[in-house]
């Protein structure tokens, strides 16, 4: 019971944010154009900011664990190739949509919630959470690193593979703001700069309210006939994301030796819930959103 109890409070506060924004929606409190308007910003600021401290006030010299960071890695590049091969047997009721749901379908299946999610999990079971900045390190930032290359590579945008295409795609991936976050974030751990109290705080007040206004712009912009149309994509992406990768790699994760905390970092990596800043990256990126 305290498990369930654990869990409902994991995850029904986040479908309770969605309804709100819909709630909202419906009594003329968030229009559309505001709802994309909170997108961007989630997009620009808050999102970066977020990945920014996850990283920066790491410690790698004191948790550093090679083999599971590496682990980590290539299991979340075989994912993404895996969901990438499978992408390409989708189609759509509208052909014209096939390209588009496909980079969305991509990030979908294979971008676990491990930052926000999974430290919270394994302190529930463990009371510590020494493995999760390691799983994180190991994964979320090819995770956001990969987004914005699916995202570029399969925009509904994209006309063939000329050098201009390719040039918009590399500048969008340079300037994206989600990975200057990661990178400033690692660099400022690697170089041991101090966070003080004051730029903490800020730094921690601007990220808490990524998820918040991420899921509120997902419910005000949630269209059901839309949604619908793409239902057996989202299925398809929902049960390799929570079910698929772990039947493929818990496995592997136990035979290579892996137990206890780290199982439950990499499971948290494998099948924990798709990230709602999929959305919100989707949505700036030039795609509809609606996977």
């Amino acid at each position: 019971m305290e498990n369930l109890i654990f869990s409902l409070n994991a995850t029904v506060p986040v479908f309770a944010m969605i309804v709100l924004g819909m709630f909202f929606k419906k009594i003329d409190i968030i229009d559309d154009v505001f709802a994309s308007r909170m997108n961007k910003f989630v997009f620009l600021i808050p999102l970066p900011v977020l990945l920014f401290k996850d990283l920066a006030t790491l410690d790698f010299k004191t948790i550093w664990d090679t083999k599971f960071v590496l682990f980590c890695f290539f299991i979340t590049i075989l994912s993404i190739l895996i969901v990438t091969l499978l992408s390409f047997l989708l189609k759509n009721k509208q052909p014209e949509r096939n390209l588009e749901n496909q980079g969305e379908f991509i990030q979908a299946s294979y971008r676990s919630s491990a930052a926000l999610l999974g430290i919270a999990l394994i302190q529930n079971v463990y009371g510590k959470a020494t493995m999760a900045p390691l799983m994180i390190i190991g994964s979320v930032p090819l995770y956001n690193i990969m987004a914005v290359v699916v995202l570029s590579f399969f925009s509904p945008e994209r006309k063939g593979l000329s050098k201009e295409v390719w040039l918009k795609t590399i500048k969008g991936i340079l300037t994206n703001p989600i990975l200057i976050g990661i990178v400033v974030g690692i660099l400022w751990s690697l170089l041991h700069l101090p966070m003080p109290t004051m730029l903490d705080k800020t730094v921690t007040s601007i990220g808490n309210v990524a998820t918040p206004l991420g899921l509120m712009a997902m419910g005000a912009t949630f269209n059901y006939k839309e949604a619908l149309g793409d239902l057996k994509p989202a299925l398809c992406a929902s049960f390799i994301k929570l079910f698929g990768f772990c039947a493929m790699f818990l496995p592997l994760a136990i035979y290579l030796g892996f137990q206890g905390e780290q199982l439950i970092a990499i499971l948290v990596m494998l099948g924990s819930a798709t990230t709602v800043s999929c959305f919100v990256m989707a949505k700036n990126m030039g795609h509809t959103g609606i996977l």
